[in-house]
């Protein structure tokens, strides 16, 4: 048998951009014959997308694109950290930015048949994550997008490749960056208090409902006085308005200047905002916690059994 060196290797690893020990594996099978490997690998490595595309991908990158008052979010989504500093793996969400402003898909499957790089002969974005996922060794999603063609201006704000921000606006193109970076900070759930959804008011009021009742049981099991049913319903409603201020854009203290809220520094600004939108990788995915103890301890009692 041809003996395996570590440049072979590193030759089929370049040319596969396959994991190491596959392609170890792969040359000791095809007993050094690097075409013959590349083949083996090939196949192991379609197989191998079908097997990843159930497991969860919690991790991932923020991509924006915009170009005159058309512009467009999405979310890619991995499994592990380390894919999204790969290169061919950003390319892939920039150009799927690209793609969704300028040619509206009406979903993630649309998106996913349109072609990579818009020549009439190359492959589709489905086909080069396929094929990612191929050499890479992990699961990738186009998980979510919006396109924004409102006719509004667009200010977008990156942080990193894990939140992005795109804001709808008239006015004054600093102002409104400016509400891009506070929206990924702050994390806003709508323009005004009015506009907050009725479920995460009904969830807050129920909290103010807990802690009063709570409270009120503290303090018969000390003897004291329990407030009016009247009092506690103004506790109530004041911890309710306390939190619409809190989560709504406007009302929000402005992150660069906190002696004025948003609203007042978008006024001095002569600037109106429509609309914002926030994406946060992996947000509302359940990640899969791994227990190491417990694997490494499962693979000894295979073993045992098996021997």
């Amino acid at each position: 048998m041809a003996a395996i060196t570590a440049g072979m290797v590193a030759e089929l690893r370049g040319k596969t951009d396959a994991p190491m020990m596959e392609c170890k594996r792969a040359l000791t099978e095809a007993e050094g014959d690097m075409v013959k490997a590349e083949e083996l690998l090939r196949v192991k490595l379609g197989s191998k997308a079908g097997k990843a595309a159930a497991r969860v991908t919690a991790e991932g990158v923020v991509a924006a694109y915009s170009e005159g008052h058309v512009g467009s979010l999405i979310e890619v989504n991995c499994e592990t950290d380390f894919v999204t500093k790969n290169d061919s793996f950003l390319s892939l969400a920039n150009a799927a930015a690209m793609l969704v402003a300028k040619y509206n898909p009406a979903d993630v499957a649309a998106l996913a048949a349109l072609e990579y790089s818009q020549d009439g002969f190359g492959p589709t974005l489905e086909d080069v994550r396929k094929g990612l996922i191929g050499k890479i060794g992990e699961n990738m999603t186009f998980r979510r997008f919006k396109r924004f063609d409102s006719g509004a201006s667009l200010a977008s704000y990156l942080h990193g490749t894990r939140i992005g921000v795109v804001v709808e606006f008239v006015g004054d193109a600093v102002a409104a960056k400016d509400v891009a970076m506070h929206v990924a900070a702050m994390k806003p759930v709508s323009l005004s208090s009015d506009q907050v959804p009725a479920e995460l008011v009904e969830r807050e009021r129920s909290v103010a409902a807990a802690k009063a009742a709570e409270d009120a049981a503290v303090a018969l099991a000390a003897g004291k006085p329990v407030q009016s049913a009247e009092i506690v319903a103004k506790r109530i409603d004041g911890g309710v308005q306390k939190y619409l201020k809190e989560v709504s854009l406007f009302n929000q203290a402005f992150v660069k200047n906190d002696k004025q809220t948003v609203e007042q520094m978008l006024k001095a600004a002569a600037t109106t905002v429509n609309g914002f939108t926030l994406y946060v990788v992996g947000e509302g995915i359940e990640k899969k916690v791994d227990d190491f103890a417990a694997e490494v301890a499962a693979q000894v009692a295979a073993a045992k059994q098996s021997a």
